[in-house]
């Protein structure tokens, strides 16, 4: 077999692949044996039909189609192989010639990955928010703290802002009150925007037993969307009282003695919330201006795919999940058919750029994976989804996924790199060191490279 390459564009080729006819002799034994095991001929038994009567009988071009059929994914991935391409989706294969006892000629176009340089990142200049932990944050900490403990108490008055109600709901459209329309007993805090539109109005001022009527536009069900009159009984109205903020209210709500110490944690731990988004703003910033710095051409075929594969997973998973279509999301967001279609466009480009910048990355700076470190995205990756460690470690495997796991803790290294020979300063001008928390930074650099980049199926598939 001879292969030449042709450079169509940086990101795609043509194969030209010359195959002698005697190293077809495997593939036309095939061919022969899986006709004999399809066809029966009076006189001969199934099986033992001999090469000259199939081509009698059934002609010498149908063995040829199946021996060429058989031949030809071998020839072109031996061709690919010898011209060491990394290859993206399924090749357009043009047989130019084909002579029975002579040769087999063909063409082979496919996209490739294009060949990246990646320059000196060590110049790479960010700014991000400072880690800043006001009294009022933590205070603002302690009270939600507090309203989680809160107790209720009914009251013989009229209702208020921040008590809570028990309420019966029912909902009419053009007079007929709706099968799903009807509830009792809906408990609802007033001024937390939790139910219907006016609903807050209509129940201020009202004592148990009192009743009121409001139009508002039904936010899910059979008539969402719609128009409803909407009738609310009050048969409760409770008053929310907050715990004292004592030392009593720390060892309740809390493991801590005092409430100094509930406070001390909590502002600790709103430290480390606010250094962890740090580390994931630096990320997103030191990534940016990466992708800045090269020159990546994207294969048309893939955005595409991943266009495609964005938009299904988006309309047949997570609006599904929260009962959605695409129309109504769009008009929810504000957005248009062209602006979605526009945005969901350049996130496709950002994503496969990354994935391109950061795989280069990868190989330039010789990064491998560990067990320990899979093991430990793997656990991120589960507690995300919602599925124990055990479950989702066995649908990776089942699903032939290990590899994109791998990948995705490569990549995050890779940016980890960049971003360590960056500088990176808070909005202070103080020079942020990344380095003293490097797990919950690593931790970012896989959150921040697995957002930007493709959702990942339509690359997986094209590469596979």
């Amino acid at each position: 077999m001879k292969s030449a390459v042709e450079t169509l564009n940086p990101t795609r080729v043509r194969l030209s692949i010359e195959v002698p006819f005697e190293e077809l002799k495997d593939s036309l034994d095939a061919a022969y044996k899986k006709i004999n095991q399809q066809v029966t001929v009076k006189g001969f038994r199934k099986g033992k039909i001999p090469a000259r009567v199939i081509d009698q009988r059934f002609g010498r071009g149908a063995v040829l189609e199946e021996a060429v059929n058989d031949a030809l994914p071998k020839f072109y991935t031996d061709a690919v192989n010898e011209a060491e391409l990394n290859v993206l989706g399924q090749p357009e294969v043009d047989i130019t010639e084909l002579k029975d006892g002579e040769t087999l000629n063909f063409t082979a176009e496919v996209d490739v990955r294009p060949t990246i340089e990646i320059p000196d990142y060590s110049g790479i200049e960010v700014e991000v928010d400072a880690v800043e932990v006001t009294d009022e944050d933590v205070e603002k900490s302690v009270e939600q703290l507090r309203d989680r403990f809160a107790s209720t108490t009914p009251v013989e008055r009229a209702a208020e802002d921040g008590d809570v109600v028990t309420i019966d709901l029912e909902a009419k459209v053009e007079g007929e009150v709706l099968e799903d329309g009807v509830a009792s007993g809906v408990s609802y805090t007033i001024g937390s925007g939790e139910l219907l539109d006016g609903i807050d109005d209509a129940v201020k001022g009202l004592q148990a037993g009192g009743e009121a009527t409001f139009t508002s536009e039904l936010k899910g069900g059979s008539a969402e969307g719609k128009e409803a009159e909407v009738t609310v009984k009050v048969t409760q109205v409770a008053a929310r009282e907050l715990p004292a903020l004592d030392d009593e209210f720390a060892q309740l709500a809390s493991e801590f003695d005092t409430l100094d110490e509930l406070k001390a944690d909590s502002r600790k731990r709103l430290e480390n919330m606010k250094q962890y988004d740090q580390a994931t703003q630096a990320q997103e910033r030191v990534l940016e201006k990466l992708l800045e710095l090269v020159e990546v051409p994207v294969p048309e075929k893939l955005l595409e795919d991943e266009v495609n594969t964005r938009k299904h997973n988006l309309e047949h998973h997570q609006l599904g999940q929260m009962g959605l279509d695409l129309a109504k999301y769009l008009e929810i967001q504000g957005k248009t058919a062209e602006e979605f279609d526009a945005e969901t466009r350049e996130q496709a480009v950002k994503g496969i750029k990354t994935q391109f910048v950061l795989d280069e990355l990868v190989n330039k700076e010789k990064l491998n994976v560990n067990q320990e470190e899979l093991t430990e995205h793997l656990m991120r990756r589960a507690a995300s989804s919602g599925m124990s460690p055990d479950q989702f470690a066995q649908a990776v495997v089942e699903g032939g996924q290990v590899p994109m796991l791998v990948g995705e803790v490569a990549r995050g290294k890779a940016l980890a790199v960049v971003v360590e020979a960056a500088t990176v300063k808070d909005t202070n001008g103080e020079i942020v060191d990344l380095e003293d928390d490097e797990e919950e930074t690593e931790e970012a650099a896989e959150a921040t490279e697995a957002a930007a980049e493709t959702s990942g199926e339509a690359q997986e598939k094209s590469e596979a």
